[in-house]
């Protein structure tokens, strides 16, 4: 199991806009707001489930749609289906987070499953599709990418959506389209605040 440190710093030893360094840099992020969540209350703690929200939804929606093509033909479609099995059941658990209050029981016992689920699929994807991303495509290529999952991310939706979860297509599809919904309601909601 990796940690927010141990993931920096392997992020750290590949070159600025790398691909795979930024996603490794997320997956820190990842970790760190899990432990925020753990210990805060009341504002702050809704505050850090809402970036989280909004971390993993773009994440997600980025590798599925830039990462998982490569990763089909450098690791294998097995691999590819189980992590977007994986991420699948991960944007169901934050749908239902996303309706709970942050200061349930509830949410708390679902966060803590939720947690493992997700540190479980970013494990996955460190030991399984990274190192082999890494090792199939050179410097150049990976900065590539990294652009690309700077312009996905750009246009992700800001909160789950389970239907198009797991599926490249419908992520290209529907994403831009949702997120448009997304982050007006999410801007709505700062103004509300």
């Amino acid at each position: 199991m990796s940690s927010a440190g141990s993931d920096r710093v392997t992020a750290e030893q590949l070159p600025e806009g790398d691909a795979v360094r930024l996603l490794l840099e997320q997956h820190a992020r990842v970790r760190e707001l899990f432990a925020r969540l753990r210990s805060a209350a009341g504002v702050d703690r809704q505050r850090a489930f809402d970036e989280l929200r909004a971390l993993l939804a773009v994440h997600e929606t980025a590798e599925e749609m830039v990462l998982r093509p490569t990763s089909v033909k450098v690791a294998g479609r097995e691999v590819v289906d189980a992590r977007n099995a994986e991420e699948a059941e991960a944007t169901r658990m934050l749908k239902e987070l996303e309706r709970l209050d942050v200061g349930s029981a509830e949410f708390a016992t679902l966060l803590a499953a939720f947690e493992g689920a997700v540190t479980e699929h970013a494990d996955n994807e460190e030991r399984e599709e990274f190192p082999r991303v890494v090792a199939a495509l050179d410097a150049e290529a990976r900065a590539r990418m990294g652009k690309q999952i700077r312009v996905a991310e750009a246009i992700a939706p800001t909160h789950p959506h389970p239907s198009t979860a797991g599926s490249t297509g419908a992520q290209w599809a529907v994403g831009p389209f949702v997120s448009v919904v997304d982050r007006a309601r999410d801007a709505l909601k700062r103004l509300g605040s």
